[in-house]
């Protein structure tokens, strides 16, 4: 999975706006191999997440009955994109807080079973 952000038209952001925008001029000068190998860091629990929310999203219909098609315009694909995205950070954070908390939890365990 890569993502070149060369190659996609950040809807909404033209002229001023996308010169004003940190983020965007910050994706644009990474190396597509870092963007990848940030992409590949994403728990399989985060992207099962993801991927069930965009579903939620378009909808889904199983597989072998039907032939779905997807039609939107650009700015509401831009606003999936940007929802899966933020849901994807979001998720991150919060995974990093559980390891956290998990790994404290047995370090003040530990630190308690030394006391006694």
């Amino acid at each position: 999975m890569t993502f070149d952000p060369e190659r996609v038209d950040f809807v909404g952001l033209h002229g001023d706006e996308e010169v004003a925008n940190q983020l965007l001029q910050y994706l644009k000068h990474q190396p597509p191999e870092v963007l990848s190998r940030v992409a590949q860091t994403v728990s399989p629990e985060i992207k099962q997440i993801i991927s069930q929310n965009v579903q939620g999203l378009i909808g889904v219909l199983p597989n072998d009955g039907f032939n779905v098609q997807v039609t939107t315009d650009r700015e509401n694909l831009a606003g999936l994109l940007a929802s899966a995205m933020m849901t994807g950070y979001f998720l991150r954070q919060m995974e990093q807080r559980m390891e956290m908390e998990v790994s404290l939890s047995a370090s003040f365990g530990s630190l308690s079973d030394d006391v006694d």
